[in-house]
């Protein structure tokens, strides 16, 4: 009797509104996984799946997607731009770079934002602010960069990723200000961070977030909040790049997801072991040096 009345005092447990949110973050990541499952099976090309799982397209693409993820895992950002830059100096179009990139990083941003809700990290308010400028920035992008020839951009998006490497190389030299003002300008941050983010194939972290932390934010609340609405961006423009230009190089979209399954602990393990400071700098000089050889290569 005791132990039923102990068993019946037991407080119910209460499912958290946070979490079921989380719950419908990881099911729209997998719901995107099966629509493009059942378009490749539709399409009837499940001998190329077999034959491009085993291509060196698919194994470059996992290592380009293990190092960016991992990167990214140890700093909070620079997955895209990494991603795109080996992918641009490998020969791939910037429209299909970008497509590639954030399709693929409907899974990674999805489980990043997970793990930054269900921590606490998110500022409701802050990613509130930046949830729908950024999508409608990401859509805009997409357009203009699925409606213009690759090879007329390819210059414009090698200056921009050179650009972004020297902004990350240069934020390893500064020492954030402490301020706990809200921030301001929100709204055109994320419409610009969108934007860019789709063009260039990556920027949406470096954009937004080193602003809002080198402007005083609090770092943990804003690589939370820009996490977390990086999903909405990637699918906003994953969703752009297929519906304006098709779905192509899913191969690499393939090789780009499994690399970043296996980056989490590495990245773990490099936050612990290599000063914040040393990433930014090799990532820097990284970016910056492969944006200038695809920039000699077309210039030459």
């Amino acid at each position: 009797m005791a132990g039923s009345s102990s068993a019946a005092a037991r407080p119910t447990k209460r499912v958290e509104p946070r979490t079921l949110a989380l719950i419908g973050l990881a099911g729209l990541a997998v719901a995107a996984a099966a629509a493009l499952f059942a378009t490749l099976a539709d399409a009837g090309t499940v001998q190329a799946v077999r034959e491009g799982l085993s291509s060196r397209g698919f194994w470059t693409a996992a290592a380009v997607g293990l190092a960016a993820q991992t990167v990214d895992g140890a700093l909070g950002m620079a997955y895209g731009i990494t991603s795109t830059t080996f992918l641009l100096s490998t020969g791939v179009p910037p429209a299909a770079a970008s497509a590639s990139v954030h399709v693929a990083e409907i899974f990674t941003t999805a489980f990043s934002g997970l793990s930054h809700w269900r921590l606490g990290n998110v500022d409701g308010p802050l990613f509130r602010r930046l949830l729908i400028p950024g999508v409608i920035g990401a859509v805009a992008g997409a357009t203009l960069l699925t409606s213009v020839d690759g090879e007329t951009i390819k210059p414009f998006v090698s200056v921009y990723l050179l650009g972004m490497g020297l902004y990350v190389l240069s934020k390893a030299f500064r020492t954030p200000k402490a301020n706990r003002a809200p921030p301001r300008a929100v709204v055109p941050l994320a419409l610009g961070g969108g934007f860019v983010d789709a063009v260039g194939g990556g920027g949406w972290g470096p954009v937004v977030t080193a602003t809002l932390v080198g402007g005083g934010q609090d770092p943990r609340t804003s690589i939370g909040s820009v996490n977390a609405a990086e999903f909405f961006v990637a699918v906003a423009s994953g969703l752009s790049f297929t519906l304006l230009g098709g779905l192509t190089h899913w191969t690499t979209i393939a090789g780009l997801v499994v690399g970043g399954l296996f980056a989490a602990p590495i990245a773990a393990l490099l936050v612990r072991v290599i000063p914040a400071r040393v990433l930014m700098v090799v990532v820097g000089l990284l970016i910056a040096s492969l944006s200038l050889v695809s920039l000699a290569e077309l210039f030459g």
